[in-house]
């Protein structure tokens, strides 16, 4: 099992995209902010990641550490995590076959715990 570590708190969905509307055509966007934390993210990864990237399937823990007990979805925190590691741990995100979520609180070290775990390519 390979764990990193993200700093700081993870932002929601609502928080890094924006949608526009350009005719009939809606168009889905990162902002500003959001890229600069994906790139953050993606630099924390490499530090810590030294492996090949992983091509199996993959089952992923993601440990949230908030910084304060304001209320949170939690299903909204954790797209830009994923995406930030493809590429990087893994070849894309769409080999995450099973996803598991826990929120908990630290006000003295915020961050984001990520543990990737690869899985049994074989049938039974």
């Amino acid at each position: 099992m390979e764990t990193i570590t993200l700093s700081g708190e993870a932002k929601s969905t609502q928080s890094i995209y924006r949608s526009v509307c350009m005719g009939n055509h809606p168009r889905t966007y990162m902002t500003h902010d959001g890229k600069a934390l994906k790139e953050q993210y993606q630099w924390e990864a490499k530090s810590q990641y030294h492996k090949p990237v992983i091509t199996a399937p993959v089952a992923v823990t993601i440990r949230f550490y908030f910084g304060t007990k304001r209320t949170r979805d939690l299903d909204n925190q954790n797209k830009l995590i994923l995406d930030a590691l493809s590429g990087i741990v893994y070849k894309d995100d769409k080999q995450i076959q099973e996803l598991h979520l826990y929120k908990d609180y630290n006000k003295a070290k915020p961050r984001i715990e990520v543990s990737i775990i690869e899985l049994f390519r074989g049938g039974i």
